[in-house]
Order: C-alpha cells, then structure tokens, then sequence
C-alpha cells in the first residue's frame, strides 16, 4: 500500500499564446476543469501506474469538494482518509502557453486545515511506502514522516512548492525528490548552476537524506543513494503541458521502488510516465496507465 499524504485541488486551466506581463490583461482560450493538487495527482500517477493507493486529505464543503473525492474514489484509491472541512476546497489556476511552459498559483483552502491531529496511525499500518508534497502544513507533512518511518515504510518527499527546510524537517525523509529550482533552493546556489551540474547538488543532498532524486525535465534525472551517483537520460516527447509531468514521475517512482526495481531503473519507469504525460493537456488527465508506460519502455531501448 502507498500511502499519499497531501493537496487534493480543483485545476482552473486557461491556455494563452504566452504569459502576460504585470498589469496586462490578455485573452486565452477557453477554461478547462480538472481535478489536481499535488498530492491527489500523486495518488492518481501511482494508481494508475499498479499501485494500491490510500490518499490523506481535506477538502472542502464547497461544490468542488465531492466532484474531488469521488474523482479519487473513480481510480480505485482508498478515499476513507479524505474528509470534508468548513470552507473553500483548494484551487489552482494555472496558465499554460504555447511552448507547454505552465504557471500556477494555488489558494491552498481546506488543504492548509489538514493538521497532525487529523493523522490516524492505523493508515500506515502495512504501507510499503509514504508520498509527500508541501502544498499542506508542514508539521503535518513532518507528523506523517514520522508516522511513515514508523510503520517500516519508505517515506519520500517531493520539495514541491520549494521551501528552505532545515535539517531536522528531513529527519524522517527517506527519499527526497526536487527539481532544478527546488536543489537550488536547499544547496543556496542558482537553478542555473544545477542544471549544469547536478551530480554535485545531487552529492550535496545525499549529504542529508539516504536517498535524492533531481528530475531535469527532458534531459532526466540523476540519482544518489548509498554513496552511489548516477544519470537517466530522458525521453524526447512532443510536450503540449507539462502540468502533471512531475507528480506522475513521482507516483510511477514510487510503484516501481515497491516492485523492488533499484532506484536507477525506477528512476527510468518514473521518467517515462512524466514524459508520457507531458505530451497530454490537463494534469490527473494526462497521467498515464501501465500499459501505456510498459508499451512506451517496450519501444525503447534500456
């Protein structure tokens, strides 16, 4: 069982030819709903990828809220842990353009009244492994990697929306998953210096959690874990939206990892589902299934 602790969201998707400077007002296209956040993706990348899958989370007792829960429930995930709180379930609005770059501004709603005490220890009991995000409080975020470690499963974390955490924030991080913007914010040097060396932000914050993976779009990810170091190339795709491409790398991951794949190849299972999902428009949407990333590995050589 994976056990995903984090942002169930309703996604406002608006297209535009490209992002509007401030104080402009520019026409889009037509607006597109879909279920998001980054932990219900989560959950519905490693449901979808042949993972068993309980999700942890609010919403609210506004319109979005069933149409989110019941959304889960469609994909087979354990839906139990999701309740519904007083006030506005959480909202992003996202603008995509033409070259498939997204921007994305979330109000967090019931996802911030998510607390430690809300945590049932019972839920963990049994998981192979625990996601995490930071679109809740991240005491929360902190009580379920406790509760994660625990119970004996691997607790990953995915530093995403970036903050500076220190040192005791991964004491309980098994697995901790950035991209170029989120490394650099940990290791105080730029995202463009990452993304021109990223075995040494890599080595640096294997320095802090037993396992880092750094995902760099489409030229991969490298990977550290036990003092080993490496690089996965990526898949060239033609991307339309690269909204939900991280959150289904991160869940297709974590399935592979509990088939027992080492973290290198589960690095290459992982990378195609973000590629194959680059290539779709929406988030929870374009998340593929497992035959889909099986037949996608299938055509390419390892």
């Amino acid at each position: 069982m994976i056990v995903v602790v984090g942002s169930i969201n309703m996604d406002l998707v608006v297209r535009v030819p490209r992002f509007p400077e401030p104080g402009e007002t520019l026409l889009g296209g037509d607006l597109a709903q879909y279920s998001g956040g980054k932990g219900a993706n989560q959950a519905v990348a490693a449901a979808r990828a042949g993972g068993s899958v309980s999700m942890v989370g609010r919403v609210g007792n506004d319109a979005f809220g069933p149409v989110l829960r019941d959304r889960l429930a469609s994909e087979r995930i354990e839906v139990d842990p999701v309740t519904a709180v007083p006030g506005p379930s959480g909202v992003a609005v996202i603008t995509v353009d033409r070259n498939a770059r997204n921007t994305i501004v979330v109000s967090p709603g019931a996802n911030h009244r998510l607390t430690p005490d809300d945590l049932d220890r019972t839920v963990f009991e049994g998981a192979s492994a625990v996601l995490l995000q930071l679109e809740t409080p991240l005491e929360t975020v902190m009580a379920a990697a406790r509760m994660g470690r625990a119970a004996g499963a691997r607790t990953a974390l995915n530093l995403a929306p970036a903050q500076s955490l220190e040192p005791r924030h991964l004491a309980d991080i098994d697995l901790l998953l950035v991209n170029e913007s989120e490394a650099a914010l940990l290791t105080g040097v730029t995202a463009e210096a990452v993304a021109d060396d990223p075995e040494i932000a890599v080595e640096n914050l294997a320095a802090r959690v037993p396992a880092v993976v750094l995902t760099l779009g489409a030229a991969g990810a490298c990977w550290a874990e036990r003092r080993a170091l490496g690089r996965v190339p990526g898949f060239a795709v033609e991307a339309v939206d690269t909204t939900g491409a991280g959150d289904s790398f991160t869940g297709a991951l974590s399935v592979a990892l509990g088939e027992g794949l080492a973290l290198p190849d589960a690095v290459r299972f992982g990378n195609a589902a973000g590629a194959l999902a680059a290539t779709r428009i929406g988030a929870q949407p374009a998340i593929p299934k497992r035959a889909e990333i099986d037949a996608f590995l299938a055509g390419r050589s390892a």
